[in-house]
């Protein structure tokens, strides 16, 4: 691993980084934004938006377009060439607890998933799995996961990973030609780690990122740690991209709660690092 380096200050709260078009993508939660920045630091706002920010992840249908998650609204959004944002699917009749994380596999599958119950404030309950198949079809998959949060799928369509950030585990399921799920499993135990954000390499590894413990970690399979980068604040997310892939990027924030969540001091960072291995599967 190389030495960390300062991608992008001043962000209000960081989250959901996706490489994409030879830029980094990330939503700002805080700033209720979606923004790319190049290599050399050089950010442009690619959508604003007028409804409440939290959760606002992201991510890319296989023909470019983005998807946003409204996570209060129970919506999923689609930005249209001419830059308008339209409805992909509404997911309010699955549930009327907040949507957050986003991955669209090589099938042009988006999976979604949800809380639970009403974060923040609510008392916990297990969240669930949604798939949006690409004819806007969404169903339900999965069920009983403590606080879902990022998801991966391996290069070869077969698996699903979801971050348990509630049960400090990893989580794999099988993939089926329709887009469900089975065979659910833990992929990797991680003894006191809370996974966030999550991505996977060539190597069949998995880099997440951990907000209580202040890291960015990579680990394989059964639960071995590879690599462990320490930060100053909180990791949100983490992706891998670049010029060959091989270019960690973690999003991260100082984490004093949840009203670090909405607006206050903009301690949002983009970092770097050189990884072992390239990216592989999705996001």
């Amino acid at each position: 691993m190389t030495k960390l380096q300062t991608l992008m200050t001043g962000i209000a709260f960081g989250e959901s980084p996706r490489w994409h078009e030879d830029r980094l993508w990330f939503s700002d939660w805080g700033a209720r934004e979606v923004i790319a920045v190049d290599l050399e630091g050089n950010s442009e706002v690619m959508v604003r938006v007028d409804f409440p920010s939290f959760p606002l992840c992201i991510d890319f249908l296989p023909d470019g377009r983005l998807l946003i998650v409204a996570g209060r609204d129970g919506l999923l959004l689609r930005r249209e060439p001419d830059g308008s944002l339209v409805t992909h699917a509404d997911l309010n009749s699955l549930s009327r607890n907040p949507w957050n994380d986003i991955v669209v596999d090589g099938r042009g599958n988006a999976y979604v998933n949800n809380a639970g119950f009403d974060f923040p404030g609510g008392e916990f309950a297990p969240g669930i799995l949604a798939v949006i198949t690409p004819d806007g079809s969404a169903r339900q998959v999965a069920d009983g996961v403590a606080f879902p949060n990022g998801m991966a799928v391996t290069p070869d369509n077969s698996t699903l990973i979801v971050a348990e950030s509630y049960a400090s585990k990893l989580t794999a399921f099988d993939i089926a030609a329709d887009g469900g799920l089975s065979n659910q499993r833990v992929w990797a135990g991680l003894d006191g780690g809370a996974p966030d954000g999550i991505c996977l390499d060539a190597e069949g590894a998995v880099w997440y990122g951990d907000v209580p413990n202040k890291r960015c970690v990579r680990v394989r399979e059964g639960g071995q740690i590879l690599h462990t980068i320490e930060l100053d604040r909180g990791c949100f997310a983490c992706t891998l991209g670049g010029v060959d892939n091989r270019t960690l990027f973690m999003v991260g924030q100082e984490w004093i709660g949840t009203e670090s969540m909405h607006g206050g001091a903009r301690t949002g960072q983009v970092l770097t690092a050189q990884a072992p291995a390239p990216r592989a599967g999705w996001p």
